[in-house]
């Protein structure tokens, strides 16, 4: 039997969620228009509210995609893992334009929907990499005077103050200080 109507365009969704980050970096979240989104992306509103039912569930997309940006598949070795992370962490803000960040952080922080969806987005990855944190303590690769948790908010934490305070360069050299700094120098 042949499936009803026309396939899904798998562009669809890369053309859209670009038009959105490119109306986030003009005004903002307030300012996002699904209108204007799908004038962009050069599909039917109807199209658009099919895949995201909201404005806030598009930046929610828009979050979601900047994480699978950055994979995380736990080896056998969590010094590794996590300097791996950091430093592709950093690699990823660096190619993002800051005002998206910016934007995207306020619409989480001002948009009670966006913001539970972000944490709920983030929770699974908090807990992996605390789970690999752990595992390193345990192993006597990485300090254990601070919670697991505390550590990886001291990874990731100063990545977006440098990006978003300073302004200073989210560099992989600073990525591996940042690392040694947190987690102590590597046993020999």
């Amino acid at each position: 039997m042949v499936g009803r109507g026309r396939p899904r365009d798998a562009g669809i969704e890369g053309r859209v969620l670009a038009a959105a980050a490119a109306e986030m970096r003009r005004g903002g979240y307030d300012a996002l228009s699904i209108d204007r989104v799908a004038e962009q992306a050069g599909v039917a509103k109807t199209t658009l509210y099919r895949r995201w039912a909201s404005k806030a569930e598009l930046v929610v997309a828009l979050i979601a995609g900047l994480r699978e940006d950055v994979p995380f598949e736990p080896s056998d070795d969590p010094r590794r893992d996590l300097t791996e992370l950091v430093t592709a962490i950093a690699a990823n803000l660096t190619a993002t334009p800051t005002s998206l960040i910016a934007d995207l952080a306020a619409a989480a922080a001002r948009e009670p929907r966006v913001g539970e969806s972000v944490r709920a987005l983030w929770a699974e990855r908090h807990r992996s990499v605390t789970a690999v944190v752990a595992k390193a303590q345990e192993a006597g690769t990485v300090l254990d005077h601070v919670s697991p948790a505390v550590l990886v908010d001291q990874l990731v934490g100063p990545l977006y103050y440098r990006l978003l305070v300073t302004g200073e360069p989210l560099s992989p050299d600073y990525a591996r200080m940042l690392i040694s700094s947190v987690l102590g120098e590597e046993p020999s």
